[in-house]
């Protein structure tokens, strides 16, 4: 499972989304907002919306939150604020490269934020393009295999148009070039199977290996920067090794 599953995973484990309810449904709400502004305010015919609106469920927003995001969006409400989605690059301490999706209506509020965060832990903002070439966007879907079995799951995610599916701790996860996207989770929908998390993100071409400490170090660094606001996503091009996932389980 790659460096950035892992983290989530341990996000999960560890209850911090919980912990940061508030947050998290900020984040969730401008995602709906986005959604709907760009693809109409229907999940059936919006795929990305329906993720979306799966997501907020999930994390048990309520339905007048979601459906006011929604309207948002679609310009049914007109106080909504406008955000508009940003992705900046940068360097965590040792090198290894970020990649942070953002959505803000305060573009130089963002950015000030995310500097002081990378700097304030040894790292620094990079210019557009600096380390983007390090990465490809891809599609993903995760689901526990209570739902669906591997065998099962490899059949169905090749025929839709996927790259490879794995498992890992009773976890599954899909993953294929972002033309499969909408493929995938129908099939996956007609199938019956509850996906946990999907969505488009970044995979890094190569990971580079750090020692456990210095992968703690980046960690938290990269666990702050999520905390800002305006920080929809964080990717890195770091391993995770399953001694320094031990470590950070025991925090």
């Amino acid at each position: 499972m790659s460096g950035h599953s892992k983290w989530s995973t341990i996000k999960r484990k560890k209850g911090v989304a919980d912990a940061k309810r508030g947050a998290e449904f900020t984040r969730l709400s401008r995602e709906v907002t986005l959604a709907a502004r760009e693809g109409g305010g229907d999940p059936d015919t919006n795929f990305r919306l329906r993720l979306a609106v799966d997501k907020a469920r999930a994390a048990n927003m309520p339905k007048d939150n979601i459906e006011r995001s929604i309207k948002k969006g679609t310009g049914e409400d007109k106080d909504g604020v406008d955000f508009e989605e940003v992705t900046y690059e940068g360097y965590a301490p040792n090198g290894v490269a970020v990649m942070l999706e953002c959505m803000t209506e305060n573009r130089n509020r963002t950015v000030a934020e995310i500097r002081h965060g990378l700097s304030k832990g040894g790292g620094s903002l990079g210019e557009n393009g600096s380390v983007a070439w390090q990465f490809d966007r891809i599609a993903y879907f995760t689901f526990s295999e209570d739902k669906m079995d591997f065998d099962s799951a490899f059949e169905l995610a090749i025929e839709a148009g996927a790259d490879d599916v794995t498992v890992d701790d009773g976890e599954i996860e899909i993953v294929g070039p972002v033309a499969s996207f909408k493929e995938i989770g129908d099939a996956l929908k007609a199938a019956n199977v509850e996906v946990e998390d999907a969505g488009l993100r970044l995979e890094p071409k190569q990971e580079i290996a750090l020692g456990v400490e210095d992968t703690l170090k980046v960690l938290r660094v990269i666990e702050n920067l999520e905390e800002l606001d305006d920080v929809q996503n964080v990717y890195h091009n770091m391993s995770i090794s399953d001694e320094a996932m031990a470590a950070l389980e025991a925090e």
